[in-house]
């Protein structure tokens, strides 16, 4: 079976399979590591805890890509 038809097969399958089949590919492209997966999760709950607590403060998507955006028509 060649690439285009293994692609063919798979987009003919319910969207439920599909997704794992997405899924899977992707993990296979970049596999879970444990320890950094640990560390992000430690970084994210402290990042939690300061918003929550109103020590950071938090910027409107819309803000943000209005910066983007200026800095792009100068």
């Amino acid at each position: 079976m060649n690439t285009q038809e293994l692609i063919a097969e798979a987009i003919s399958l319910p969207i439920d399979e599909r997704s794992i089949v997405i899924e899977s590919l992707l993990k296979s492209l970049n596999p879970p590591e444990s320890e950094i997966d640990k560390k992000w999760a430690v970084v994210a709950k402290q990042r939690l805890t300061e918003l929550r607590s109103g020590k950071a403060k938090t910027v409107s998507g819309e803000k943000v890509f209005e910066k983007i955006w200026n800095r792009f028509e100068q």
